[in-house]
């Protein structure tokens, strides 16, 4: 008699990519809206296994590995929509008025799956046989246990986890609501003088998004997050201001802030590309490793072995999705230089961009996924891996092209978007690998979520177009002056307006050398520290956040300090807590509720800006309401109370 195999449990349902695919559209559109106000995006996967436990309970027959597909499938959320930092860029410079939607759906899904495919060489390297920590990655794998373990108890842990994200979003959307009926400000903003002429300020923005984004990041980033705040507003900005007079009738408030974004601003482009250079140098070994245990497992496979948790998508699949994907990008750059007046260089401009991106694209991934195993997706070098894509693909076009007068424009567009290209390959890399560390510790197959998240590219890459272009329209974006919105308050974009500025000064020959020097320089001196800091064992300061925290607006950044220094504290009083592994949980889980809570709200209220063709569609007072900066702080300061309260109280 012979024995039965055991049957494969459940995995690559219809209904679990169905469930991942909904998830997506939402939590994608939310990261859109949050990227281009402040910078940032949020990971989405544990969010999305929570509610994929949530739903899939009402099955007996789902599993773990079914709930885990499900949350791949919905990370491409999280990731895909760091586009944002480099396509709005084509409508800031004045070529796009808007968002062709299938240049764009182009644009994300073919680099999106690029960026599934390149990661596939490296999963043994940085997956396997690593010691990365992932740290999103294995936290989505507990989640994922737990709710498994729960579902023995009526699922009364997994419903808990649910209340807790609920909570956390239900605080952020309210917070952000109060503020946008302007009975309680969204901010606190302060300019002062230091002596002499000198100037700084200080930028508070009321946001439990951010708040949230600080407890997910941790202690490290955010200190290395207020360094670099210190830095822009400690030292540069007053240096700055003291040594370059005010135009007349500029006032010092306005002095200060111009300084920061014209001059400071462009620091931190040089510390984060300096530091995404070091970061590649530092791989070359995980890459070769990885690509040569690739092959080795390919041929191990034909061989016989068929190891489920070690099966990756076949060769064959691997080379005939890469060739398509590579064809379909030669089709779109073709469509866009045709009626440019580089319409003559296509060829050439095209034979150039194609080994940029699938080279270039590779080194990307590598660079993205070792950084998001090191500190997590959240914090992976995706800003900086775009400071250098824009600067070498600039550079290498106008060695190509050699452009005048109108032409230049042309070129500054056309890098920009295979540039958008490359970054969407940068988005998915930079999330593959922690999503495969989180199908390793729960015995997933790697082949079922590889596929999945081409599922999510597609549906990201579906639903990115329509909300960029609602946004633009209820909103617009700073310094793109062709774009008619009806808010006096466009969103600040500030990748893309960066990785705009530079491909303009790169082609136009006017990039601001000496500040990027000194933000070389400065990266430099971080990454000493860090290295020393690593080699003390202390409290890391990566330099890519320290960058972040100098050209991001203090607005943005601070809240996330704020949080992350309130998160650690937490995490120390829940690490001394009988069940202290639930405590912390429950801390990811509200933190991520107060993000997706807040930006699933502006999404909605830039529906509302353009259907009602009003700035304030919710305003119940006017724009200078004496108590609402006092309301503000009071209802964050409140609301943190009331969450933190509730997780230590459970």
């Amino acid at each position: 008699m012979t024995g039965s195999k055991k049957p494969a449990p459940l995995e690559f349902t219809l209904r679990g990519v169905i469930l991942g695919v909904l998830i997506t559209l939402v939590f994608t559109a939310a990261n859109v809206y949050l990227g281009l106000k402040v910078g940032m995006t949020f990971a989405t996967s544990i969010p999305a296994a929570v509610i994929s436990m949530a739903a899939l309970s009402a099955f007996r027959d789902s599993t773990i590995l079914e709930n885990n597909i499900v949350q791949t499938v919905a990370s491409a959320a999280g990731t895909l929509s760091a586009i944002i930092f480099v396509l709005p860029g084509l409508v800031i410079v004045g070529w796009w008025s808007g968002f062709s939607f299938w240049q764009s759906f182009f644009v994300c899904a073919a680099g999106g799956i690029l960026g599934v495919l390149f990661t596939i060489p490296l999963r043994r390297a940085m997956v396997t046989t690593s010691d990365l920590p992932y740290p999103e990655g294995v936290a989505a794998a507990e989640v994922l246990e737990v709710g498994a373990r729960a579902r023995e108890a009526a699922g009364a842990e997994a419903r808990e986890g649910l209340i807790a994200v609920v909570y956390g979003a239900v605080a952020s959307a309210g917070l952000a609501c109060l503020a946008a009926t302007r009975v309680a400000a969204g901010e606190f903003t302060m300019y002062f003088p230091l002596g002499g002429g000198a100037e700084s300020g200080i930028d508070m923005g009321w946001s439990l998004a951010l708040a949230g984004a600080g407890y997910l990041v941790g202690l490290s980033v955010g200190l290395a997050m207020l360094l670099g705040l210190i830095i822009a507003w400690g030292g540069a900005v007053p240096l700055l201001t003291l040594s370059m007079a005010a135009p007349a009738g500029m006032s010092a408030a306005a002095h200060a802030a111009d300084i920061w974004t014209n001059q400071v601003r462009f620091i931190g482009a040089g510390t984060i590309a300096i530091a995404a250079i070091w970061t590649l140098l530092k791989l070359g070994r995980p890459v070769i490793t990885g690509v040569m245990s690739t092959l080795g497992a390919a041929k191990a496979r034909k061989q016989g072995n068929h190891d489920r948790q070690d099966i990756d998508m076949s060769i064959g699949w691997i080379a005939l999705l890469a060739t398509g994907c590579l064809v379909v990008i030669g089709v779109i750059m073709a469509q866009f230089l045709a009626p440019t007046t580089l319409a003559s260089h296509s060829l050439v401009l095209i034979a150039a961009a194609l080994p940029f991106v699938f080279l270039g694209g590779f080194l990307i991934a590598a660079i993205c996924g070792y950084m998001a195993g090191l500190i997590g997706a959240s914090n992976s070098p995706i800003s900086g891996v775009g400071i250098l894509a824009i600067v070498i693909c600039a550079a290498l076009f106008l060695a190509i092209a050699h452009p005048v007068g109108a032409s230049k424009a042309a070129l500054v567009a056309f890098a920009l978007f295979a540039t958008a290209i490359v970054f969407a390959i940068a988005t998915i890399s930079n999330n593959n690998l922690q999503d495969l560390k989180t199908g390793q510790l729960v015995g997933a197959t790697p082949a079922a979520q590889q596929w999945a998240l081409i599922v999510g590219v597609i549906a990201g890459a579906a639903i990115i177009p329509p909300v960029l272009n609602l946004l633009a329209q209820a909103f617009g974006f700073a310094g793109a002056a062709n774009l008619h919105t009806v808010t006096a308050q466009p969103l600040a974009a500030p990748q893309a307006t960066l990785i705009a500025a530079l491909a303009q000064g790169v082609i136009e020959q006017k990039l601001n050398i000496t500040m990027l020097g000194i933000g070389l320089g400065v990266g430099v001196v971080v990454i000493i520290i860090d290295e020393l800091l690593g080699l003390a064992r202390l409290v890391r300061l990566p330099p890519l956040a320290v960058g972040i925290g100098i050209y991001l607006p203090m607005s943005a950044t601070l809240p996330i300090v704020v949080g992350a220094i309130i998160g650690h504290l937490y995490t120390r009083w829940a690490r001394r807590r009988k069940n202290s592994a639930q405590a912390e949980q429950l801390g990811v889980l509200v933190a991520s509720g107060m993000i997706v809570g807040e930006s699933l709200f502006g999404v909605i209220l830039a529906s509302l800006i353009v259907a009602f063709s009003s700035q304030a569609p919710l305003a119940l007072v006017g724009a200078h309401f004496a108590p609402a900066g006092f309301i503000g702080f009071a209802a964050f300061a409140l609301l943190i109370a009331a969450l933190y309260g509730w997780m230590m109280k459970r």
